[in-house]
């Protein structure tokens, strides 16, 4: 079993899964804004207390860009854009929301989680960047993947960055 790298890194183990993404901590309502031109492909609920107790409820983007790369920009608390919108590089496609709702996190929570509340860290960007359209999956939730193979057309975004 892998150590924990830094938090809300790229493909952290996190005890029981793994995280998809990167983690950009920012004040709530932060802007968001697109890195390259592309399509919105789709927006939906990324976070929900309804599946996760101390989670509140957070928007997703996904975004193709003119080279089918696919950035899923999440965790946001508003979304700017709507889906078939044409973006441009730089164009404000929402703002940051508060993911974690701190007082609802309980002690028997996973240490990521308990490390965030004892940081003060709720709200963040989270970003997952594929090489094809991500599809609904059973093994994925939240940012996170509950399996050990990385799913094949998920891509690291700090080497793309």
């Amino acid at each position: 079993i892998p150590k924990n790298n830094d938090q809300g890194s790229f493909w952290e183990y996190r005890e029981d899964r793994y995280h998809c993404g990167i983690d950009i901590y920012a004040p709530v309502g932060s802007e968001v804004k697109s890195i390259e031109d592309g399509t919105v492909l789709d927006i939906g609920i990324f976070t929900s207390p309804n599946k996760v107790s101390y989670w509140n409820k957070t928007k997703y983007v996904l975004i193709k860009n003119v080279n089918d790369i696919f950035y899923k920009y999440a965790e946001l608390g508003d979304v700017t854009v709507k889906i078939k919108e044409s973006i441009k590089a730089g164009q404000l496609i929402g703002y940051i929301g508060t993911v974690l709702n701190i007082d609802k996190i309980p002690k028997e929570s996973p240490l990521y989680i308990q490390k965030l509340r004892e940081n003060n860290l709720p709200s963040m960007l989270h970003l997952e960047i594929y090489n094809s359209e991500p599809k609904q999956n059973k093994m994925y939730l939240g940012g996170n993947w509950f399996g050990t193979k990385k799913p094949k057309n998920l891509m690291n975004p700090t080497n793309y960055l």
